[in-house]
């Protein structure tokens, strides 16, 4: 290359580096406040509001089912595609129902709740006791078994030793904690419909549209609206009681039990005799504990227990078994019996039989239990019989029942 040709190259490089420069320039004049008549660019991206909400609602109802009460709470969280720099938030409820004030809604600070979980954890021994003591006494007035209800009522009175001694046991650090979270309680403000995180206590169900209107910095503003509809609060479907569940010594309500009182029935002659008990001397060995219910290979042995159940609701009943493998065949059944079933052979009948489930020793290991789940409707019955049977020619085993409501 010439040195001619060398120089022309510097100089267009130069040139081009000094277009770029001018460019730079040129752009950063643009947005200069200085210059007359020339400002920022305008924004052309407004807010895009959207919110989230779950359902915090508490209620509380007697044996009967009635209501005593309920709140009904709504998490509420605001959002957009902005940043929370300069953005405000206004929330609106309105309904159209005739019946309902929306006035009457309650605001309630999202940081209420978290205190109030603060105060639990600080103070969880003596809230872990007092929680015992009014579920026993909640259940108390229930309780139809004059037997039951004196063991209940003992077991609130040393409940109540015991949160005496847990409350005088409370150090310094944890009482001055207390009091510094109730402090901050009482200076909490109320809810704002300005707040971008909020509760709001509906004041009774019903259908309410809530708004959300979201304000940029600039003034942009936009909003959006969904409806909601509240349900009226309805009682908890309980969990029945499987008396004696894991087959364990003393597993009564009394402390008392050898494993199957619970699943004896009403008459040996018409149902057949209770089952035995296998044991074990070292833990893991069963599913549950040191004892599972056998079944002899007579077949001539059954476990029955009648259980409450609520109309309508849907159950899922799960236990583990086993039966002994070898040259004979032979199986165990769970089965659940309508109560109008008055015997054995009733039992058996098509009609009576709501669910059953059959496993056998076709492809069993000893000792291996397997696990099986049932899922069953109640209908119309307030009441259902767990039957335990197995067919004549190997030894079975059930262990660990468990039941739950199916959601």
């Amino acid at each position: 290359m010439d040195t001619k040709t060398y120089k022309i190259m510097k100089n267009n490089l130069f040139n081009l580096k000094y277009v770029a420069v001018g460019a730079l320039v040129s752009l950063a004049s643009c947005v200069s406040d200085d210059l007359p008549d020339v400002g920022d660019l305008e924004d052309f991206t407004g807010p895009n509001p959207f919110y989230s909400y779950s359902d915090v609602s508490t209620s509380e109802f007697d044996c009967d089912d009635n209501e005593l009460s309920a709140n009904y709470d709504y998490f509420y969280q605001a959002g957009s595609n902005l940043a929370v720099n300069g953005t405000m938030y206004d929330w609106t409820i309105s309904s159209q129902d005739p019946n309902i004030d929306v006035n009457n809604i309650e605001i309630i600070n999202k940081d209420l709740p978290i205190l109030e979980q603060s105060i639990a954890n600080a103070d969880a021994t003596v809230v872990a006791i007092q929680s015992e003591i009014d579920k026993i006494e909640f259940k108390i007035p229930c309780e139809t078994d004059p037997a039951k209800v004196a063991v209940m009522q003992k077991e609130v009175d040393d409940l109540k030793v015991a949160l005496a001694a847990a409350e005088a046991a409370r150090t310094p650090e944890t009482i001055a904690t207390i009091a510094d979270l109730e402090a901050q309680i009482a200076a909490l403000p109320p809810g704002s419909l300005e707040d971008q995180e909020v509760i709001f206590g509906f004041p009774k169900p019903g259908s309410y549209d809530v708004g959300l209107k979201v304000t940029d910095n600039l003034g942009k503003f936009a909003s959006t609206e969904r409806g909601i509809t509240i349900n009226q609060a309805v009682p908890t479907i309980p969990v029945p009681e499987i008396g004696e569940s894991g087959f364990e010594d003393g597993d009564l309500f009394d402390g008392s039990g050898d494993g199957r009182d619970s699943w004896r029935s009403p008459s040996s002659s018409r149902w057949g005799s209770v089952f035995q008990i296998n044991s074990k001397s070292d833990l893991g060995v069963l599913p549950d504990g040191l004892q599972a219910a056998k079944f002899p290979p007579d077949g001539t042995r059954v476990g029955y227990q009648e259980i409450e159940v609520t109309p309508g609701a849907t159950y899922v009943l799960t236990y583990f078994s086993t039966v002994n493998p070898g040259a004979s065949y032979g199986d165990i059944t769970v089965s659940i019996i309508n109560p109008a079933a008055n015997d054995l052979t009733e039992a058996q009948l098509p009609a009576n039989i709501i669910a059953s489930r059959t496993t056998d020793n076709t492809e069993t290991i000893q000792d291996v239990f397997t696990n099986n789940a049932i899922t069953f409707e109640a209908g119309n019955l307030e009441s259902v019989i767990i039957l335990l049977t197995n067919s004549p020619g190997a030894e079975g085993r059930l262990d660990a029942f468990q039941i739950s409501v199916k959601q």
